[in-house]
Parts: C-alpha cells; structure tokens; sequence
C-alpha cells in the first residue's frame, strides 16, 4: 500500500513545481533576450545573468512562511537583471510572492505590501526604460500578471475564510451534540441508578422486618431486589454502550411507557401502592424520545413518592392524540419539606420534557404532591 503524503509533503511539492515553471519562464527570457523582441538592446547571456535568475527564483521556496521577505528577495535580483541590461521584464516571481501573501487567511496589513509591490514595479520600469529604452506600453501585460495574482490570491483567502467558518460550525456543532449527548446520558444514569438503589434500600429493609414474621413476602422482595439489580447493570451497559462506536442494531432499546406497569410491579412489591390508570389508543407507536422520556418521568416521580409519600401513589397516563400526558399524585405529610423548583432529579424530568418542547409541572397542592407532564408528539418549529 502506497503511504498518502501528509498535507506539508504536498505543499513542498507544490512550491518545488512552481519554482521549476517560474525558472524555466525566467530563463527563456533571460536566454532569448525577452523571446527575441530585445536582441538588438539587451545584453548577452552569461553566468551573471544566470546566476540572478537563480537568486530569482530560489527564494519561492519560502513563499508560504514569510511571503513579505519573499517578495523582497525577489525583487532585488529583478531590479539587479533590469540594471545591468539582461532581457527579462516579464518579473512573474514577484507575482507568485504577491498571490501568496494575498491568499493567507490570516495576513497582516496589506498596505506595506502593496506600497513595496507598487514600488518596485515602478523602480523595474524606470530602470528598463533608461537601461533599455522600453516604451511604456510594454509593461501593461506584467502589470495585469501582477494585479490579477494579487486578486486571484484575494478570491482564494475568502474561500479558505469561508472554510474554516464552515469548519468551526460543523465543530461546534459537534461539540454541542457531545454536551448534550453526556447531559442525555447523566440524566439517564440519575433516572436508571437512583430509583434501582432507592427501590433496593426498601425492598432491603422489607425483607430484613418481614423474615421472620412473613418469609414468603422477604423471599419475594430479595428476589425483586436480584431482578432490579440485573435490570438496573444491563441498562448502565447500555447506556455505557452508547459512548463506543456501536451501531443502533447492536444497542438495546430504551424503556418506554410498556414498560412502565413492570415498573409499577415493582414499586408495588417494594411496598408503595400504586394506582395506575392507562387512558386513550394503546396501539399506537409513540416517538422513541417521548416514549423514553414518559417513563423516566414515571420512574423518576415513583421513587420520590416511596422516598417522601405517605405509602400510595396514583398515576394516570392519557395517550392524546396530539401528545402524551402523565400525572403523578402521591399524599405527603404536613412535615416535609420541599425545594422551590423541587430537587435534582425534578429539574432532571423537567429538562427532559423542556427537550421536547413539552412541558412539566411539579409542586405540592395541600397535602398532595402532584408531577404532571405533558409531551408533544412533534415539537414545534419557531
């Protein structure tokens, strides 16, 4: 397999052929005395000559580090070959020089550059119409060589500018997604590991008071205990899986709202008695953000009721045809305390349905607590 140059290999390359087109251009005219229109005027060849045109075109290696200096160091040999009478007058290094510094995305002032271009192009007419006794008109065909490099390098740095906004776009965009992606995947893994823990702490607890007393009823909450934990690793491990490059066959599918009456199951198991009420078409397929985060609210809203209600819970989930709305209630003593804008894992399910355009209220109303979330099929365009 044939290695790929890297990006600073091509441009040697580049510059290596550039400076083989600009010396053999220089040297037809430095050997035929300006294509033989200035045979009679210019003076013979010879090794002098030969070797300014090299000093011409030598520095264009560089071109790209410091094109300012460039176009210094090709504008001396220039002048010296206008001098001492040689037939070049068609100066297309300078040019290249010109082009390259006009191209750069970032350049510094170009006034100084174009003063010194302007400058030295006057310097090398004066010179060839006393040295050799040019008309003025022979310049016309280097002048637009040397203004249509400047606008061609020109044209070429607003593209490039043009790229690297589109670049930076496409960057942020990226990095966005990747912020978004980790706070989708901590609020899944605050949603998924704090209602698996706090559901085990009960279960725990129940099977500890009821061994004794009710064996049959702490066999069923260690066994409930044993099926949460493996439900709770396989969905880490999938939510862990969707940081690796895997493909969307090989991950597992979110939990949706049929999943939500095992969820009830359990809390029920665990000692919270829930009331559930499913309203509306249960046929129809939900979009899988609404119907992942319908349930995240549901288990989110089941774990605060275990941890501060009173015991019950009542949950109704109506299947509009427009949206999807889920309520929580559960009774709360006179003594708990409650957060303005409620807790972490509330700013949590309010973020989610926020997401999609829905939205999510959750407060106390007298000796009730009540979470109630309304999410929108298709989010609305602004």
């Amino acid at each position: 397999m044939t290695p790929r140059l890297t990006q600073g290999q091509r441009d040697r390359l580049v510059d290596l052929a550039v400076m083989f087109v600009v010396l053999w251009f220089t040297l037809a005219q430095f050997g035929s005395r300006g294509f033989g229109d200035y045979a009679d005027v210019a003076t013979e060849p010879d090794g002098l000559g030969f070797g300014l045109v090299l000093l011409v075109v030598a520095p264009l290696f560089w071109r790209r580090r410091a094109p300012f200096v460039v176009l210094l160091a090709t504008l001396a040999p220039s002048l010296a070959l206008v001098a001492l009478g040689y037939g070049v007058h068609a100066h297309v290094a300078p040019a290249v020089a010109l082009y390259t510094f006009a191209a750069q995305p970032e350049r510094g002032p170009i006034w100084p550059v174009i003063a010194t271009a302007a400058t030295g192009y006057a310097a090398l007419v004066a010179l060839e119409i006393i040295v050799l006794g040019f008309s003025l008109e022979d310049y016309l065909i280097p002048a637009l060589i040397w203004a249509g490099a400047w606008l061609v390098g020109d044209k070429r740095r607003v593209a490039r500018l043009r790229a690297l906004d589109e670049r930076d776009r496409v960057q942020r965009e990226q990095d966005l997604f990747v912020a978004e992606e980790r706070a989708r995947i901590a609020r899944e893994l605050h949603d998924s590991a704090g209602h698996a823990i706090n559901t085990i702490l009960v279960q725990a607890g129940a099977a500890r008071l009821l061994r004794e007393s009710d064996p049959e009823r702490s066999h069923q909450a260690v066994e409930s205990i044993e099926e949460l934990a493996r439900e709770t690793i396989e969905d880490i491990d999938r939510m862990v899986g969707s940081l690796r490059e895997e493909s969307e066959a090989d991950r597992a599918p979110l939990p949706g709202v049929d999943q939500i009456e095992a969820l009830v199951e359990r809390q029920r198991v665990s000692g919270l008695d829930v009331d559930l009420r499913i309203d509306g078409e249960r046929g129809r397929s939900l979009p899988r953000a609404v119907d992942s985060a319908a349930y995240r609210i549901a288990q989110e809203s089941l774990t605060n009721a275990a941890r501060h209600g009173a015991g019950t819970a009542a949950m109704v989930i109506r299947r509009g045809p427009q949206s999807l709305e889920l309520t929580v209630t559960n009774p709360v003593g006179s003594e708990e305390p409650t957060r303005p804008g409620g807790g972490r894992g509330i700013a949590g399910m309010r973020e989610r349905a926020k997401l999609l355009g829905g939205t999510l209220e959750a407060g106390r109303n007298g000796s009730q607590f009540r979470v109630r979330a309304a999410l929108p099929y298709e989010r609305e365009r602004t």
